[in-house]
């Protein structure tokens, strides 16, 4: 694992946990009034996290928006980011594939870690995504964000962490989750009207990052590479897709925005469609956070998207 375990990060951290132990007695008075600092992994957890704490914490983002999440390794400037908060949410061990070994090398005396997906069955991967021996390959799927209705359990268990942790803002927390909730509800609502009106369920998308929300909505990906978007298909399944995509008339090949589009153009003109993104919301894209858009905005955008699927 890069960057990791070397004597130095170590060593800057042991500093950390040893400033962190030395104490003033103004520093533990503050303690009652000073807000509830937060670290999350990735947007989707960010923005979950900042939309139940309001104002009354300081949520923090550790990879930035418009890094590939899954290429993404902390520096020790981030462990000891994460070594001083008093919550760590990340999504799951599937995703975050470095944090147990993080959470193992460092001072968790303060800390409270929160794996956000906890509770939720989560998919097998392929047994093609198994093969991938890369640091980066994983046994689940871990894209349950992108399911309405398993970001509305992703957001409980984050408001039952914090509230636990401040309890003097307990119901504050408590009605800024109810409040987004009734989005992702909206949100659900939409899907379910539009899959209703579908002619077809299927759609391919390059990174098989969709599978709960086909799920959720009886649908069905049809993924051409794995669940790490750097894990490229073989030439066999490649020509396996070509064939397949052939025969059903697809029109549409969706790619991420944050990855290279070259393995969803290149099936796309094999078999003369188009390509459109799709995007996993694994972080914004530049052009996003420039129009100012959310994760409920780009799950919108989502759905029009799929529309030219699942509606022609």
């Amino acid at each position: 694992m890069k960057r990791l375990f070397f004597p130095l990060i170590i060593f800057v951290l042991i500093l950390s946990g040893c400033s962190n132990a030395v104490q003033t007695k103004g520093e533990n008075a503050n303690e009652k009034t000073k807000k509830l600092h937060i670290v999350t992994t990735f947007y989707p957890i960010y923005f979950f996290t900042q939309q139940v704490a309001g104002s009354a914490a300081n949520v923090e983002l550790l990879i930035p928006n418009g890094v590939e999440p899954h290429d993404w390794d902390p520096t020790a400037k981030d462990m000891a980011k994460i070594q001083d908060a008093d919550l760590f949410i990340y999504n799951s061990r599937y995703f975050e594939t470095w944090a147990e070994k993080v959470l193992k090398s460092i001072n968790q005396s303060n800390l409270k870690v929160i794996e956000a997906s906890k509770g939720i069955e989560l998919i097998n991967a392929d047994s093609e995504e198994q093969d991938h021996h890369s640091e980066h390959s994983t046994s689940k799927d871990p894209h349950v964000w992108l399911s309405p209705l398993l970001a509305g359990q992703e957001v409980d268990t984050i408001a039952q962490a914090i509230e636990k942790r401040d309890p003097k803002n307990k119901e504050l927390y408590q009605k800024n989750a109810e409040a987004f909730k009734s989005q992702l509800s909206e949100l659900d609502r939409l899907y379910k009207a539009t899959v209703v009106q579908a002619k077809n369920k299927e759609f391919v998308t390059q990174h098989a990052a969709f599978g709960y929300l086909a799920k959720q909505y009886g649908l069905t990906q049809i993924a051409i590479a794995g669940l790490s978007p750097d894990v490229e298909p073989s030439l066999g399944k490649l020509k396996e897709l070509t064939d397949l995509t052939k025969k059903k008339n697809v029109k549409i090949i969706y790619f991420e925005g944050l990855t290279s589009s070259k393995v969803a153009q290149t099936l796309a003109n094999e078999i003369g469609a188009k390509t459109e993104v799709l995007n996993p919301l694994e972080g914004l894209t530049k052009e996003e956070q420039q129009k100012g858009m959310n994760y409920i905005d780009v799950m919108k955008k989502n759905l029009e998207s799929l529309k030219k699927s699942l509606l022609d």
